[in-house]
């Protein structure tokens, strides 16, 4: 689970962040200049505690040595651990990107936000270049995990990995901005996030069969909505990339429901922040 801190967290006072941001804006007009900037800003407490990512690969290195165990090689089609890594990747990419609005609560609360919101920066260019920050974190948090599991029973294909990493890219820019949206409709209420992602996120997970396979012995119900989750299909390319096969059908449904949500993310996000004041 990412734990990355704000860009509040690695400036001290946020007044010298949101100055030197609008300084970067004043010399680099335009939305690509802008969205750089913010993400740039945005990207910089990581940069400076690069132990944060680190510290956020505790969750799922727990995960992988304490269940990953537990699941039998035989109908995975190969090793647990090649069936099981792909969904943790996605598991730390989802909870990640969703928490991250919690880093625009705090600069609500701090007046930062509103100071930018008054800047000659675009609005849609604060949201784009905080939802792309997100895809920095996932793959170097992707790259480590594939790093600790390969001398075991992980058989690694680097361009089925690149391409899923792609598709998850995708993916969480969409709820990156989703978490940005959730924390502007709930500025000042801090509880109303916490409640609305936790709520969300184990559902979107377990219905993915990240932990374990939803197959036809599960019941009609729950298959139904599994059939609704994108992470799902996400998961499945995921799963089918990382084992060196390219299906097509299951890669363009992956990556279809990861533009969705891309889409989905910026739209809803683009249209908040708009209305944000």
């Amino acid at each position: 689970m990412s734990t990355l801190t704000g860009s509040t967290a690695g400036t001290g006072d946020p007044a010298i962040a949101t100055a030197s941001l609008q300084q970067d804006a004043a010399v680099a007009p335009g939305f690509l200049a802008d969205t750089w900037n913010v993400m740039v800003r945005e990207l910089k407490p990581m940069l400076r505690e690069p132990a944060s990512v680190l510290f956020a690969m505790v969750q799922p290195l727990v995960f992988l040595a304490l269940f990953a165990p537990l699941l039998p090689d035989e109908g995975l089609g190969g090793s647990a651990l090649q069936w099981f890594v792909p969904g943790i990747i996605a598991m730390t990419a989802l909870m990640g990107a969703s928490m991250t609005g919690s880093n625009l609560s705090l600069e609500i609360n701090t007046g930062s936000h509103e100071r930018l919101l008054v800047s000659p920066l675009r609005r849609s260019s604060l949201l784009v270049g905080r939802a792309l920050k997100e895809v920095v974190p996932m793959l170097a948090q992707a790259v480590l995990i594939v790093a600790v599991v390969t001398p075991f029973s992980f058989d690694l294909h680097p361009g089925g990995v690149l391409l899923g990493l792609a598709i998850l890219a995708l993916f969480s820019v969409g709820i990156g901005a989703l978490s940005f949206a959730l924390a502007l409709v709930s500025a000042g209420q801090d509880w109303l996030f916490w409640t609305v992602q936790q709520t969300l996120i184990f559902p979107l997970l377990l219905l993915a069969g990240v932990l374990l396979p939803i197959d036809d012995s599960a019941p009609g119900w729950l298959r139904f909505l599994a059939d609704l989750n994108p992470l799902g299909y996400i998961i499945e390319a995921e799963r089918a990339l990382f084992a060196g096969t390219v299906p097509a059908d299951t890669v363009a449904y992956g990556a279809l429901a990861a533009a969705g949500v891309a889409v989905l993310g910026l739209v809803v996000g683009l249209r908040t922040m708009r209305r944000s004041s």
